[in-house]
């Protein structure tokens, strides 16, 4: 009997100590969502809740696909849907889309990044258009100092990219002698590096390290995804961002 009722004390010990943990939430997706969204209000949901949000940053599409292999409670990105799907699907991932269910949690802004020593306040698209497409390159051209211009260019981007192309070059193609860069932070960081620097990036990654130019609007919805009806603890996250956690979303 005795030994019995300690199996049970000790497995009520295990229940309240779990419970006074919460439960690991995974979030994954697009470096753009992940910086506006979820990295912001990581921690003020976890004091809120007890729970842990493991905030996962990938690509939209390797969101979507961790998602469908169950590594996700909710899946992000900044990109339209079908753009996702049909990434998922290009690399043999079968896709259902009617259990896709989806919620907007918030307006993507793709910013204009220079380094803090620029004097250039303001960019209009076409001389957007003009730098980045090669037409234009010296800073005097557009106000600025008698400085080359140095374009920067991720490559692991391709949804901020495509808008941008799409939406301020017009469909034309990036000029060619740019400097080459990964995701949004290494953008970020190689303004950051170097004066003559031009670069785009969420407004969510602004920082005193760079400069945001005033620029026409380039905005996309962010969308959180989850693999049928969301499970309470994602739904959880899901309501905190509605609510509370709109004081932490960057905007």
């Amino acid at each position: 009997m005795k030994t019995m009722l300690k199996a049970m004390v000790c497995g009520l010990v295990v229940l309240a100590a779990a419970a006074a943990y919460g439960e690991d939430i995974k979030v994954g997706g697009g470096g753009a969502s992940m910086a506006a969204v979820f990295a912001p209000v990581k921690a003020p949901f976890e004091k809120a809740t007890g729970d842990t949000l493991l905030v996962l940053q990938s690509t939209p599409k390797d969101g979507l696909v961790d998602l469908l292999n169950g590594k996700l409670d909710i899946a992000a990105g900044a990109v339209p849907l079908e753009s996702m799907v049909s990434g998922a699907e290009k690399d043999g991932v079968k896709v259902d889309r009617a259990r896709l269910m989806v919620t907007q949690v918030a307006l993507n802004r793709t910013v204009i990044f220079v380094h803090p020593s620029n004097k250039v306040a303001q960019l209009s698209k076409e001389q957007l258009k003009g730098i980045f497409t090669g037409k234009i390159s010296n800073w005097k051209e557009v106000g600025g100092d008698d400085k080359d211009i140095i374009v920067v260019w991720g490559k692991a981007t391709p949804g901020q990219n495509a808008q941008f192309k799409k939406e301020i070059l017009d469909g034309a193609e990036v000029a060619k002698d740019i400097l080459d860069t990964t995701n949004y932070v290494k953008i970020k960081e190689s303004v950051a590096a170097t004066p003559e620097a031009v670069g785009i990036d969420p407004h969510g990654l602004a920082d005193a390290t760079v400069k945001v130019v005033e620029s026409p609007a380039l905005t996309m919805p962010i969308i959180a995804i989850t693999n049928g009806q969301p499970s309470p603890r994602a739904q959880k996250v899901l309501d905190y961002i509605k609510g509370d956690g709109q004081n932490y979303v960057k905007k």
